[in-house]
């Protein structure tokens, strides 16, 4: 908000948080309300429905459109958000992955998580290895693509077609505030959105009956929360478990955004931020 203020042309902010395009999650993303919006155009908020999952793909479609559509308005093209697989998707394509054979689809979605990924380590041991056991979601793509296309997911993705990176004129800033703050703050957060009208939110979700393994059903206090409302666990319980999953969602994103971007681009932290002197290529 304080760059797209301080520009001397319009500016239209494009969220790039995969929590955060869902239009069920507006405590839980904590996405922006309209009074934090100051009349600044806000797209791919709320764009999605939670029963219509919104992939990488999809998100950069959108986003490239929203782009052009703020280049032909003369406006500055502001992207904020941090999951990286939704800005790498738009800066560096996407691998041309066909679709997948339902078949497939359906038989390993069936399997539990440890004969997943003991499949996978049969038939794509690289990416196994670099898997944790755990990570349901990322074990089944691996084995549907090596099952449905017989090529492993590492092989689709040394050719990527879509990006815009070498069409668009990027001013990148990267956000790292310190550690010990942000986590303290994750705490403070999760447990004023009990308050604010998360309960609510996951009541609608259940009520929807919708899939669990949809993306917003998985969203950080989602689950959390509809366990303490199903007499799981205890409120206490749901809100130290919300914590934790959010400072441990903190961390990767700081390894991955200090590790994983290019090392010309700039790091600072948040209260030092100058638009004009961070972003000095939009005022000239």
């Amino acid at each position: 908000m304080r760059l797209a203020q301080a520009l001397n042309r319009p500016a239209v902010i494009i969220n790039a948080d995969s929590a955060q395009v869902y239009a069920d999650l507006q405590v839980l993303s904590a996405r922006p309300s309209q009074e934090e919006m100051a009349g600044v155009p806000h797209r791919l908020f709320g764009a999605w429905d939670g029963a219509q999952p919104c992939s990488a793909a999809d998100w950069a479609t959108a986003a490239k459109r929203e782009v052009a559509e703020a280049h032909q308005a003369g406006a500055v093209p502001i992207i904020v958000g941090g999951t990286g697989l939704y800005v790498r998707t738009l800066l560096e394509g996407i691998a041309p992955i066909p679709a997948i054979d339902p078949h497939v689809r359906e038989n390993v979605r069936a399997l539990s998580t440890a004969d997943a990924y003991s499949a996978l380590q049969n038939e794509d041991p690289e990416r196994a290895d670099r898997l944790h056991p755990s990570d349901s979601q990322r074990i089944a793509r691996a084995l549907e693509v090596v099952r449905s296309t017989g090529r492993r997911l590492a092989d689709w993705q040394k050719v990527k077609k879509g990006g815009i990176a070498d069409v668009i004129t990027l001013a990148p800033l990267v956000l790292l505030p310190e550690r010990e703050a942000l986590f303290a703050r994750c705490d403070t957060r999760f447990a004023a959105m009990l308050e604010s009208g998360a309960v609510e939110e996951v009541e609608a979700l259940l009520a929807r009956a919708l899939s669990p393994d949809l993306p917003v059903m998985r969203a950080i206090g989602v689950p959390e929360i509809a366990g303490w409302l199903r007499g799981e666990f205890t409120r206490e319980e749901a809100i130290a478990q919300g914590q934790q999953a959010t400072r441990n969602y903190a961390k990767r994103q700081y390894t991955w955004l200090r590790n994983q971007l290019p090392e010309d681009w700039k790091r600072a932290q948040p209260e030092n931020v100058s638009p004009a002197g961070d972003f000095d290529i939009l005022f000239h």
